[in-house]
């Protein structure tokens, strides 16, 4: 009975997932939060999904806000062959009194939007005065004293009761700051002097990189109008029209005493992260632990920000990608991002350690300075994937004093002539015989698995393996580069185990600097071009070793294996 109802729950499910799809996520936003009376502020209704968005139920506004019109737009776009379709509803809302008006959730496209606040605040009355003019300027900038690299936000409107041919606006200019525009022109209708506008406004990132009080000098705007009740205006006789805005007054304050000495930072949040791990377990010799680390700033431009990387480790070589940097506009304020991703490559066995990394910034908002902090991060290395582990450990020999006969009966054992012994010995060894003829069986088999190795590397030579890798310096494939390389360098010393070791073998000079070029090409993909022409033209020679030093614990005696078992 139990599993009938489970079977009939599951269909239920399969046949309500499509449904349960097709729920939109809808957003409700407005174009200005704060306005005045009289002015006009836009609610944008956004679904992300394919659902029909038609206007909702606006009822629910009409004791503060007179609704004047809507509109739509639809856009798909197709990101890696992800189809998205975004449905925007703009509703004109006029306030009907002052305070800070609240508009309620709303159903729409399936789903429901969350409330929004907008403040409604008197009309000014000295621009009120303006109302007489067809076409003016107003300029604002919030907050009106900040430190040096802080942005604020420069706005300038448009006013124009007067219907308008052409026009062209300029943008504000002053030496030592910077006005990049916060996303598009804003388009909504405002009263002044009893008269309605129709107002364009623009908004500006405006950042000082000089200390001091500052006047930003007015903006002007020419254009055209026409007056429709002319009958010359059918023939395109329109009348020049001018206007400029008020210079605006700025304050710009020095970085505090207290804040840090290096990179100066006044942002509004800062966040710094560093993610990434190995996949599975620890950490092999020449296996890459790819890092991505990101810092992120509110009310900063990415170009404000430092560039990002690690220091160098002991054990291990760091290859750096290239960066992704770049600056998004949200709301009043721009956020820059720089992201660095690393491949670092372990060399040795043993612990890893990748210290703790800090950002210090200045918090414009409580003004005083915070630390950001990636804490420190440690990994275990173990050898290489694949290579055979140490001969273990000889085992105790058992304290064995009589031998125990099938019939339960003990005799003493004979240990004259060192019999027994031998017999251990020879057991042993035909044991440990049998497990490297093994180990060898399996090699050959996993071998027939790989790649299959080129003519001149199966023969073993140094100068044949030299001729290999420079054959396969002319191609592009930088694993079967490192291979050759590699395969030519342990047929001259069998000790190394990894491009890595190789490196630090050889003297410092185009021998390294290729090698390193070789490894940021296969671990972090890194453009180099020509890599194959400077493999050749380093190796071409020989290795350049490093002088051999003299070991006071080198041992005179010959090693107990007379080859490498290495894989």
């Amino acid at each position: 009975m139990k599993s009938r109802y489970l079977i009939l729950l599951s269909f239920c499910l399969a046949c309500a997932w499509p449904l349960l799809s097709l729920a939109a996520d809808v957003t409700a936003t407005l174009d200005r939060n704060r306005v005045e009376l009289g002015e006009t502020v836009t609610l944008n209704l956004r679904a992300s999904s394919g659902a029909m968005a038609a206007t909702p139920d606006l009822s629910a506004l009409s004791q503060d806000f007179a609704v004047l019109g809507s509109s739509s737009n639809t856009s798909l776009s197709i990101i890696n062959g992800q189809r998205s379709l975004q449905v925007t509803v703009g509703v004109a809302l006029r306030p009907l009194h002052v305070g800070t008006l609240h508009i309620p959730a709303l159903s729409f496209a399936g789903g429901t939007t969350a409330p929004v606040d907008v403040e409604v605040l008197p009309p000014d009355t000295a621009a009120a005065a303006e109302g007489r003019k067809d076409v003016f300027l107003e300029a604002t900038i919030d907050p009106a004293s900040a430190y040096v690299g802080q942005q604020v936000v420069y706005t300038l409107r448009l006013f124009y009761a007067t219907d308008l041919t052409s026009g062209a606006l300029e943008d504000p200019q002053l030496a030592g700051m910077d006005f990049p525009r916060l996303g598009g022109e804003i388009n909504y209708q405002a009263e002044r002097g009893g008269r309605r506008y129709n107002v364009i406004e623009r908004r500006y990132a405006a950042t000082s990189q000089r200390v001091g009080h500052l006047q930003i000098p007015s903006v002007a705007f020419q254009g055209e109008s026409v007056d429709m009740a002319n009958p010359d205006a059918f023939f395109g006789n329109g009348t020049p029209i001018t206007a400029s805005s008020p210079t605006v007054a700025f304050d710009v304050r020095p970085a505090p005493a207290q804040a840090a000495q290096g990179a100066w930072l006044p942002a509004r949040s800062l966040s710094l992260t560093l993610d990434g791990g190995p996949s599975h377990g620890d950490l092999h010799v020449g296996e890459p632990l790819n890092l991505v680390m990101n810092v992120q700033a509110v009310g900063l431009p990415y170009e404000a920000l430092p560039s990002l990387s690690l220091p160098s480790l002991e054990g291990a070589t760091v290859y750096p990608d290239k960066p992704v940097n770049g600056s998004r506009v949200e709301g009043q304020w721009l956020v820059g991002r720089r992201q660095q991703s690393f491949a670092v490559v372990p060399n040795r066995p043993g612990t890893l350690t990748i210290p703790e990394t800090t950002l210090t910034w200045w918090n414009v908002l409580e003004n005083h300075a915070e630390t950001a902090r990636v804490p420190a991060r440690t990994f275990t290395v173990v050898g290489a994937a694949g290579a055979p582990a140490a001969p273990p450990a000889a085992a105790p020999q058992a304290d064995a004093a009589a031998v125990v006969h099938p019939s339960g009966s003990t005799a003493p054992l004979a240990v004259s002539g060192g019999g027994w012994w031998r017999t251990v010995a020879l057991v042993s060894l035909a044991l440990w015989v049998l497990s490297v003829l093994a180990w060898m069986l399996w090699r050959r088999r996993s071998n027939k698995t790989a790649q299959t190795p080129s003519p001149a590397a199966a023969q073993g030579s140094p100068s044949r393996l030299r001729a290999a890798f420079l054959v396969q310096a002319r191609g592009s494939d930088a694993s079967g580069q490192a291979a050759a390389l590699l395969a030519w360098a342990q047929a001259e010393r069998p000790s190394l185990r990894n491009l890595g070791e190789l490196a630090q073998a050889l003297s410092a000079g185009p021998q390294r600097e290729a090698i390193e070029a070789l490894q940021r090409k296969r671990y972090a993909g890194a453009d180099e071009p020509g890599l194959g022409s400077r493999l050749a033209a380093a190796f071409r020679d020989g290795f350049a070793w490093q002088p051999a030093t003299g070991s006071a614990d080198a041992s005179p005696l010959p090693p107990l294996y007379p080859f490498s078992l290495r894989r």
